[in-house]
């Protein structure tokens, strides 16, 4: 894609190695699935490219046989999203369910009628997640996450919603990554190029919303987090301080986000700090 490539060339510490990093994540998620006593995973497809990436994964790590899509739109989601789902569907031959999930929206903000559209917008997230812990009892599968390292770092996403699941191979993937990585592995084009949203209303994007496009944050989030530069090394590199501070803000507003619930200590042995263990401890 040229846009891609184009940013790349600007911003170079951002490249992956497409075999490499597809190699890594696909055996590790095998193993992780397999680990945990598991042979098929479920996936929320959303028509976008974070959930489609994570469905090619799955797909190269398990086999289409092992793989189930879910779509689950509502009255005001755009028809576009369920057609781009639709073509990833039909690239790689898995197994596909659609929930309309208006009925029980539409039920419940009834009695709330002046509901915003965040209350409304977590509220469909939260329901989807439901849906997918439903079916993946029903499948006896895993659910697959679909949040990029830059929602995580920014908080970008429905606590429990969302940015629940049981195995996220997206999550050390910055969003200019899972672009380049969706190309490699032959998501189709349109899905890449198309302005990224959650689709939780009409004409929502998720630029918009953040105020910054997902290049610039990239870059910044990258010195930002991985080579730990100051203030003022993060200046001369041209970076607005405005932006720097916004971004600074965001990461840590939302650490309880990144964070498993916090446990109020009274015992010797508390879960998540004094009693820590591997997830895999035992078996």
């Amino acid at each position: 894609m040229q846009m891609i490539d184009e940013f790349l060339e600007k911003a170079p510490c951002l490249r992956l190695n497409e075999e490499l990093a597809t190699r890594l994540l696909t055996t590790a998620l095998r193993e992780e699935v397999n680990k945990a006593g598991f042979d098929k995973v479920i996936v929320g497809l959303s028509g976008g490219i974070d959930s489609a990436l994570s469905l090619y994964l799955c797909v190269e790590a398990l086999g289409p046989e092992n793989v189930v899509a879910v779509r689950m739109p509502y009255r005001t989601s755009s028809p576009e999203s369920l057609e781009d789902a639709q073509l990833v569907i039909d690239d790689t031959g898995v197994e596909a369910l659609t929930v309309d999930i208006t009925p029980q929206i539409d039920a419940y903000f009834e009695r709330m009628p002046d509901a915003s559209p965040l209350r409304k917008g977590n509220k469909m997230a939260r329901e989807r997640m439901t849906i997918l812990y439903d079916l993946s009892a029903q499948y006896d599968a895993l659910v697959i996450g679909t949040s990029n390292r830059t929602e995580l770092l920014l908080g970008y996403g429905t606590q429990y919603g969302d940015s629940a699941s049981a195995i996220n191979p997206l999550g050390d993937l910055y969003k200019t990554q899972v672009r380049q990585l969706s190309a490699y592995l032959g998501v189709p084009e349109p899905i890449i190029t198309k302005p990224p949203s959650a689709d939780l209303w009409e004409d929502q994007t998720d630029e918009g919303e953040l105020g910054f496009n997902y290049f610039d944050v990239d870059r910044l989030l990258y010195y930002m987090i991985d080579k730990h530069y100051t203030l003022d090394q993060l200046h001369a590199l041209q970076f607005d301080d405005a932006f720097i501070q916004e971004v600074s803000k965001r990461i840590i507003r939302n650490q309880y986000k990144r964070t498993m619930p916090v446990i109020l200590k009274v015992s010797k042995r508390t879960v998540g700090v004094d009693f820590r263990y591997l997830r895999d401890w035992g078996l």
